[in-house]
């Protein structure tokens, strides 16, 4: 049986992706659940398995193209299968308008240009003008990784000599040009304005244009797409981590041998899944006249990389124990870090946390990730005075605040959740059973 291999979607902003690098070639064995290639979207580079069983029969999609999500990329099975009469068939791409025909001249005269009307043509003019940077763009042979690399650096391709095969552009060949000195882009062409738009007011003479990342661009729609769709409200809660700081000094000096460290976000993902397990509704998406619940817990942590921010999962939550979360956290991190993560972890968060702690921010609130239902923000762990039995005693604070999506709960219903994550780490034996 033929299996069909489609670009993958790694998250609900994603439209297209591009294969990095084929880890299968053609003719070798695959398994399900073997890592067939590396995907890369705009942020980040992310593991692809096999959903069939077989022989890897034919790779459709070069490395370095970009293509739509559910596109077929690639064909699985078994050797002896008939594959389809399209499949060697390059990705179908638009074609393109035949060049106008000209009249026929008489003998010795030079053929006629076709009448055009004047504002007819001179658009034309202006829309070649415009397709050409975008169609030498196109033609420019590059890696995905230098086309990245490039693209956070603002390095023009088009400046850079590339040493690859047929003269393709890689990594070491835009580093090359990082070591020597930015080059300066083209300025972009001013648009021309629509008939009756009203004109785009010029920038300041000063002023300098900065392009966004392809990352920074794909966290400007999930951003603007969580707040203009999801109705956030927020509720805050200062919780004692007294207790929560000597435990965990206690388990970092037990488990140093074995190279494991607790830190204080991993007591919070813990402490999440208790409350989570407790009240389902908050590991849900809204959609429509229904909630979507999930029975596992997976719990996104918010992680900053050079690019920008991603949000990938530690998976299963509810089940594992505090040390577990402390050592999936880490590998999450540099599986981040690396570009390996799976696009599990990627996509299949369900509620998120985000710590803004070492930067030394007290309090925050954070922006709901699209589809999920809520997220939470925690500060710094800071000592501080409050009263007690009439006593000011100093103790260890932390502030977190809860972002929730109003359409799957009230402020009731938020603020018990809370208290149940407070509750959890203020009584921090509860989080090692």
């Amino acid at each position: 049986m033929i299996t069909e291999v489609t670009m993958p979607s790694m998250g609900a902003d994603m439209t297209e992706g591009a294969v990095a690098k084929w880890l299968k070639m053609e003719g070798d064995p695959v398994k399900r659940g073997d890592i067939l290639a590396e995907i890369e979207t705009d942020k980040a580079v992310v593991e692809m398995e096999a959903y069939g069983a077989g022989v890897l029969r034919k790779i459709v999609v070069p490395e370095g193209q970009k293509v739509p999500v559910g596109q077929l990329i690639a064909y699985i099975g078994d050797p002896n299968d008939q594959l389809p009469e399209a499949a060697g068939a390059a990705p179908v791409k638009k074609p393109e308008a035949a060049p106008e025909k000209r009249a026929e001249a008489p003998e010795g005269k030079a053929p006629a240009e076709p009448r055009k009307a004047a504002p007819a043509r001179a658009e034309e003019e202006r829309a070649e003008r415009a397709a050409a940077p975008a169609e030498s763009a196109e033609r420019m042979k590059a890696s995905p990784v230098a086309r990245k690399l490039a693209d956070q650096h603002g390095i023009d391709l088009s400046t850079v000599k590339g040493t690859g095969p047929g003269g393709r552009i890689t990594r070491d060949d835009v580093e090359k040009a990082l070591a020597a000195g930015p080059a300066r882009e083209a300025a972009p062409a001013r648009a021309e304005a629509a008939p009756g738009a009203p004109a785009r007011p010029a920038a300041p003479a000063a002023s300098e244009t900065t392009q966004l990342t392809s990352m920074r661009q794909a966290i400007a729609r999930v951003t603007v797409r969580s707040k203009t769709q999801i109705p956030h409200f927020y509720v805050t809660a200062s919780i004692d981590m007294s207790e929560a700081m000597k435990i965990r000094k206690q388990l970092n000096e037990a488990l140093e041998a074995e190279g494991v460290r607790i830190s204080v976000n991993d007591f919070v993902l813990k402490a999440s899944a208790m409350a989570l397990k407790k009240y389902p509704k908050f590991n849900s998406f809204f959609d429509g006249d229904k909630l979507v619940n999930h029975p596992k817990i997976n719990i996104g942590v918010a992680i900053a990389l050079e690019a920008g921010l991603i949000v990938p999962a530690v998976l299963g939550c509810e089940s594992k124990t505090l040390k577990e979360i402390a050592a999936s956290s880490r590998a999450l991190g540099e599986k981040a870090r690396s570009g390996k993560l799976t696009q599990e972890e990627l996509t299949g968060a369900t509620f998120s946390t985000s710590n803004l702690g070492m930067f030394e921010v007290d309090q925050f609130v954070a922006i709901i990730v699209p589809p999920q239902s809520g997220i939470l923000a925690v500060g710094r762990v800071t000592k501080t005075p409050v009263v007690r039995d009439d006593a000011i005693v100093v103790a260890e604070i932390m502030k977190a605040t809860v972002s929730i999506d109003h359409r799957v709960a009230d402020g009731a219903e938020a603020a018990v959740f809370l208290v149940e994550v407070k509750k959890a780490l203020e009584n921090p034996v509860s989080l090692l059973v």
